[in-house]
């Protein structure tokens, strides 16, 4: 597990006037990943960004490339987000069976990428149990998927911790990133709750000094870790 919280800001919040500026924005905070929000107008209600841009985006930064495929066709779409250069690919369980899900993971893998698992707010999460020991993250949605700029919802934090619970119980360890509603005052319960990487769209981009961002956050989750050891 990372030593400090990975923040990935979403270039979903970004001034799409210039993307590049974005990601040299998230660079020079400080951030870890950039997360490209993909969505197909079909599994979700909104239709954002794709293939083009995450390939252009890739010569222009060394920051991880996380690519969050909110679309219904996951197995035919991987490949094309792995060859334009995505250093994490996570595709949500709900569009795909369990057989479905282990090639999903298998193909991520194998091209050298990490394999991302994500679930919708009110989906059980014992679905995961069989993905656990092959997935490298588990993408928990905080919010429902299709826009950016929602509240967080209450007891997501549970969520966190229920799929670290799970993990352990499979003697295996994985990543938890959780996406939606996240910033200073959110941030804390999610790390406490074991989350090891936070999306923050909005909370990044629309920040009076982004540049901060990372670092407050940071901080928040640290103060929270400690809490929760006392």
């Amino acid at each position: 597990m990372p030593d400090r919280l990975l923040v990935a800001p979403s270039i979903l919040s970004a001034d799409f006037r210039d993307l590049g500026g974005a990601v040299r924005l998230i660079e020079d905070a400080g951030a870890d990943w950039v997360h490209i929000d993909v969505m197909d107008g079909h599994f979700v209600p909104n239709i954002t960004m794709g293939v083009p841009l995450l390939k252009a985006l890739r010569p222009a930064t060394d920051l991880v490339l996380d690519a969050h495929l909110m679309v219904s066709n996951p197995l035919r779409q991987i490949p094309w987000f792995l060859d334009a250069g995505a250093d994490v690919v996570t595709f949500h369980l709900e569009a795909v069976d369990d057989d479905e899900a282990r090639t999903a993971i298998a193909d991520i893998k194998a091209a050298g990428a990490k394999a991302g698992v994500s679930v919708k707010p009110n989906t059980g999460l014992e679905r995961l149990d069989p993905l656990l020991p092959e997935a490298d993250m588990v993408l928990i949605m905080s919010v429902e998927p299709g826009f950016s700029g929602q509240s967080f919802i209450e007891g997501s934090d549970a969520r966190v911790s229920e799929v670290k619970r799970r993990a352990q119980e499979a003697g295996t360890e994985v990543l938890v990133q959780v996406d939606g509603g996240i910033g200073e005052a959110t941030v804390g319960c999610v790390v406490a709750a074991g989350a090891d990487c936070v999306v923050c769209g909005n909370a990044f981009f629309k920040a009076p000094d982004p540049l901060q961002v990372p670092r407050l956050l940071r901080q928040a989750a640290e103060k929270a870790e400690k809490g929760a050891v006392q």
